[in-house]
């Protein structure tokens, strides 16, 4: 039956299903695009806006019919080119004001490689691009991006639902599940992974017999914003259709000025032989005239070591600066290479974890490697009592396992009411991962000191905040200052699935004679001015909490 649909769709667009071959055709408003692959694959882009309208794969029609697919939103209208060069590739030119979006088709392949490139930001406020698939065919993906699953209605805004029993589900969702990928179970991720190990994402059929994919391969990331850690939506399955996406840039708790320049490679990859492999090959975009693009051969690295960083964490190097960003794990002995990085000064940052513990200056220069080692400058002296690790994240904590799966409000989540924790002897887990203004306030922790220590420091930190919030403590009778706010990322964070944000370490410093032999008790509130609205009132999220002697 597919052969049949297959002949009648390429006679449809005038081509001869025996005469199909590698190339691009030009009639009616539209480019049409065969890859000439083993697995045919056409697609076509509207010469007038260049939205996507067909996603043709071995003959079965894959783009949702009453949407297209496109950069942003779509681009409403635009300068649409086509060229073919060497006989091996096609490069379609989408020119609308200060945005280029490119489509490329390398003969052979079942993929459409894409770059973006842009002189300012998007008036919609965020960059991204969408594959509107269909989601009767490609019906699986990550289960609690199910939106469509959310019939009981809106939780919050229009991307947070809820199923009559409670249950919550957003496109800001994610969880690694098993699914049935031909005779075989695989632990997969989808939406939402951290930007250091998202490279795939994809959606699939019921059988796993069709994956599309989105790849980004190498330095994808360079011109987005968030650093390793950021995360943001890959797939939506909502009541119309499948959505794939690729965001570069958006208002999600984006913890860094936007950047311009070219974006990519990326890839739409379609196939029949499962997930593609995340270091897809696209050194041939430097010969195919592409603005902002910058090949290998203007590039340099960065190596070194990092030390001071136990094994146990993961060690995350991080350089920055306002043009580019890139990332690398270390190996086990702490030594790392830079992905090829555009010239240029830039700040190198060590991570434990996802905890900064290091940040220097290193420059980078085309066709050379700079050698530079870095070296953990964190604070090893020993607390009286530690909650949690610094390391960046909430794990452990109470609820901080379904955070990034589910709304607050969801029933399986633990009930977000004012705890108190007993150093020695409660469960780790019984510690809240958020403090919220008008919901958990406070914390009480309850602790014993052998002796009077004298002045004391107390260390809060903190991985994001919403609307101003941040710790104020009491100490036995003793009330803390008031710390200042933090920096206003205007984004919901933990309530959308995410704890990661401008990482704040506040330091209280507790005089002499507050602190007691014998029992002591320590409360922490989350303040803000801003009025209280439940989860959507200020709060913060905890990393560690932990008591020094001075």
């Amino acid at each position: 039956m597919r052969n049949v649909y297959y002949a009648t769709a390429l006679l449809g667009l005038g081509i001869q299903a025996a005469q199909a071959a590698f190339g691009v055709t030009s009639s009616g408003g539209y480019y049409t695009v065969d890859t000439g692959a083993a697995n045919p694959f056409i697609f076509k882009v509207n010469q007038a806006n260049c939205d996507i309208t067909s996603l043709l794969f071995q003959g079965v029609e894959y783009q949702y019919s009453s949407q297209t697919s496109h950069i942003n939103s779509g681009l409403g209208s635009a300068t649409v080119s086509a060229t073919t060069i060497s006989s091996t590739y096609i490069k379609i030119t989408c020119v609308s004001g200060t945005l280029t979006q490119y489509y490329i088709a390398k003969s052979g392949d079942s993929i459409i490689y894409m770059g973006t490139y842009i002189t300012a930001q998007p008036s919609i406020g965020e960059l991204r691009f969408i594959a509107r698939l269909n989601k009767s065919l490609l019906s699986v993906g990550d289960p609690e991006a199910y939106s469509d699953l959310g019939t009981a209605g809106a939780v919050e805004g229009s991307d947070v639902f809820k199923a009559s029993n409670g249950y919550t589900y957003s496109k800001f969702y994610s969880r690694y599940y098993f699914c049935c990928l031909s005779t075989k179970l695989k632990l997969t991720p989808y939406t939402s992974v951290r930007f250091i190990d998202d490279q795939v994402h994809y959606v699939t059929t019921s059988s796993g017999d069709v994956h599309v994919s989105m790849v980004m391969p190498g330095t994808a990331y360079e011109t987005s914003s968030g650093g390793p850690f950021h995360r943001d939506i890959n797939t939506d399955r909502n009541t119309g259709f499948h959505a794939l996406y690729f965001y570069m840039n958006s208002g999600h708790a984006q913890i860094e000025a936007r950047r311009t320049g070219f974006n990519g490679p990326y890839a739409l990859y379609f196939s029949r032989s499962g997930i593609p492999d995340k270091s897809l090959d696209t050194s041939f975009f430097s010969s195919l005239g592409l603005s902002g693009y910058v090949a290998a051969s203007g590039r340099g690295s960065v190596s070194g070591t990092a030390y001071n960083v136990a094994s146990s964490y993961q060690r995350v190097v991080h350089w920055y600066n306002s043009a580019a960003q890139y990332w690398a794990y270390t190996n086990s002995n702490g030594a790392f290479t830079s992905p090829l990085m555009k010239p240029g000064t830039y700040t190198m940052t060590l991570y434990k974890d996802e905890f900064k513990v290091a940040s220097q200056s290193v420059s980078v220069s085309a066709g050379s490697t700079t050698q530079s080692s870095i070296y953990s400058a964190e604070d090893t002296a020993t607390p009286l009592w530690i909650i949690g690790e610094f390391d960046g994240q909430p794990q452990g904590f109470q609820n901080a396992d379904l955070i990034e799966h589910m709304h607050p409000s969801d029933p399986r989540m633990s009930s977000w009411t004012a705890k108190t924790y007993t150093v020695g002897s409660s469960s780790l887990s019984t510690f809240p991962m958020a403090q919220i203004k008008s919901v958990n306030n406070p914390t009480t922790i309850k602790f014993t000191l052998s002796s009077a220590p004298g002045a004391a420091t107390l260390k809060i930190a903190t991985t994001l905040a919403f609307s101003n919030g941040r710790p104020q403590v009491i100490v036995n009778s003793w009330t803390g200052p008031a710390p200042a706010a933090p920096v206003n990322l205007d984004s919901r964070g933990f309530t959308r699935g995410t704890y990661h944000g401008n990482n704040e370490l506040y330091t209280v410093s507790i005089p002499s004679g507050v602190l007691v032999s014998g029992s002591n008790t320590i409360q922490i509130n989350c303040i803000s001015g801003n009025a209280d609205n439940g989860f959507l009132s200020a709060n913060f999220i905890y990393d560690a909490v932990a008591l020094y002697k001075v």
